[in-house]
């Protein structure tokens, strides 16, 4: 299956005066035509910072892309001109951002804001315009688009303006739509509604999706791949399968252990012990020891490699044959108990 797009060993700094943090250290992703694919990580990991490159949209300074190639139709959109990037920019890509709230602008009715897509990349008349601009409302199905179309921000609630972004989006048929946290600040009943809207439209118009977010059950319902980031780089990489069957990281696995369940109400949740670490802080070796419960000398000298482990799946963790939920969690309560003992 062709690729949409590649990102191939992407570096991402941000600083000034000489010193440079970097945020994204040489990942490289790609997004198959007509699926969609997870990146999933805690927040301050790089994902947003990925999504951002993507669109040409790393404010410069402080932000700078150091090497890498983000290759879009044959074409790396890091060379092309800005006059290049704009053409392609809301057009072939586009992006949802979080918190729809403040992406909108509120002095502009909603139907002003999404005609600015329209009118910039297609060569519409005005009632042309105002009828895609309808079409696109009951495509994400608001009701009573007519009255809605001169509505502002103000006057919607959150799900609402969450789907006015979507078909902001939409609104030139996009090749890709990345998704940042889509679902962010809405309760659970629209967040299903909001996941379950975009893989409808992914159908109907054929486009790929780039999902970004912190919730492994959003990345168990919709995505076909996923990629598991932590602190700028890329830890494991797999069919969604055969991430939740079998992982290959024990990041992935505090991760699953986060996640409260329905069939285990009695168990404590299995917080990550530690924080992530700064981009001024990061550890030589593997950047996760100080919260592994799975730790070896080796992860304190070398950084482990992503290599594959089965087919499709790769992961970084020089231990990555032994990693499974229970011999993870068997670990992970060992090290529990010998911190209880250092505190006591």
């Amino acid at each position: 299956m062709r690729n949409i797009v590649e990102i191939k060993d992407l570096r991402v700094s941000f600083g000034s005066n000489g010193e440079r943090l970097e945020a994204v250290s040489g990942i490289s992703i790609s997004v198959p035509e007509r699926s969609t694919v997870g990146i999933v990580g805690e927040s301050g990991c790089g994902k947003t910072v990925t999504a951002l490159s993507i669109m040409r949209l790393i404010p410069e300074p402080p932000g700078r892309v150091d090497d890498g190639e983000i290759i879009f139709d044959g074409a790396d959109l890091l060379k092309l001109s800005e006059r290049d990037m704009r053409a392609i920019r809301g057009n072939r890509i586009s992006m949802i951002f979080q918190e729809p709230i403040s992406s909108l602008n509120p002095v502009f009715s909603i139907g002003e804001q999404i005609g600015e897509a329209i009118r910039t990349h297609l060569k519409v008349s005005k009632r042309e315009e105002r009828e895609r601009v309808l079409e696109l409302l009951r495509l994400v199905k608001i009701p009573e688009p007519h009255k809605r179309l001169n509505s502002y921000p103000h006057e919607l609630s959150g799900g609402m303006c969450q789907r006015v972004m979507i078909a902001m989006a939409l609104s030139c048929n996009p090749e890709l739509l990345i998704a940042d946290e889509p679902t962010t600040a809405l309760d659970v009943t629209i967040q299903a509604s909001i996941l379950e809207l975009i893989s409808e439209l992914k159908e109907k118009i054929g486009m790929s999706i780039l999902l970004i977010t912190h919730d492994l059950g959003i990345i168990s319902e919709v995505a076909d791949k996923v990629y598991v980031m932590y602190a700028g780089k890329i830890v494991e990489e797999a069919p969604v399968i055969n991430l939740f069957k079998n992982p290959r990281h024990p990041y992935t696995v505090g991760l699953m252990n986060s996640v409260p369940s329905l069939h285990s109400r009695k168990e404590r949740l299995r917080a990550i012990p530690g924080i992530v670490p700064g981009y001024k802080d990061l550890p030589i070796g593997c950047r996760f020891q100080d919260r592994c419960p799975m730790v070896i000398d080796k992860c304190r000298i070398s950084e482990p490699p992503l290599r594959q482990i089965e087919d499709g799946h790769v992961s970084a963790c020089f231990r990555a044959e032994e990693v499974s939920l229970g011999f993870l969690n068997e670990a992970t309560a060992k090290s529990e108990k010998l911190r209880n003992e250092e505190w006591q």
